[in-house]
């Protein structure tokens, strides 16, 4: 079983999507403030907090310095959301969170953060917005679509496929400078068709080879500097 506690703004947000959130194997808790979070925290032993910088209470930052100060409760992945301002970005990379992402939300980028972190090795990345052609292979069909976003971490992209949530896809890509990318990773969100019978598919990816990761992030590098 994971615990995931969210702040009650943010959870309001993500109830309304179909999302890997909503397994009986994950458990979510709600909280009003940093300070609740932490609270909840001590007596839940989360495995994800996804916190507002700025709460009222509490701000990100000393709910991230007692969290890592206290050995019981260090090992959680914490998530932070924050506005898109430099002073506030610069603070979320101080303070110790695993990741962060800045408002509005996109919850295709949030509930993609918030899978690598229950599932991956935490690191920090940020994703840039593309154009690029996927070919990919799932449940024994092949499909075709169109990357919106990608990071190492994972990709929005829209495609008449028909994939389902928890579906294991194989996407080949190819970016600027790097041969042909290979990926694999699970569907962790599907989005409501904006035209015809094409819906958009958030994917986490799993074990990316180093090669791939490397590629994404070198390609995502000349588009927006500083995202590693």
């Amino acid at each position: 079983m994971k615990e995931v506690i969210i702040a009650e703004d943010i959870h309001a947000l993500l109830s309304r999507e179909k999302s890997f959130l909503s397994r009986s194997d994950i458990r979510i808790a709600a909280a009003h403030s940093n300070g609740n979070a932490l609270e909840l925290h001590r007596h839940h032993r989360a495995d994800l907090v996804i916190a507002n910088l700025d709460a009222g209470d509490m701000s990100g930052e000393i709910f991230c310095s007692l969290v890592r100060g206290d050995e019981a409760l260090r090992s959680v992945s914490i998530l932070l959301v924050c506005s898109g301002q430099e002073e506030d970005i610069t603070r979320c990379v101080t303070c110790n969170a695993n990741a962060f992402i800045s408002r509005p939300v996109n919850t295709a980028v949030l509930l993609q953060e918030a899978h690598r972190l229950l599932n991956i090795a935490p690191r920090k990345n940020c994703r840039v917005p593309v154009k690029i052609r996927v070919d990919g292979f799932s449940r024994g069909r092949r499909f075709t679509g169109m990357i919106e976003n990608i990071s190492s971490a994972g990709m929005l992209f829209w495609s008449a496929g028909g994939l389902l949530e928890g579906d294991t896809v194989q996407g080949s890509f190819s970016v600027s400078g790097s041969r042909q990318v290979t990926v694999s990773g699970e569907v962790v969100r599907v989005v409501a068709g904006r035209s015809g019978d094409e819906s958009g598919y958030g994917v986490s990816f799993a074990d990316i080879s180093t090669e791939a990761a490397s590629a994404i992030r070198r390609f995502a590098g000349e588009l927006q500097e500083g995202c590693e």
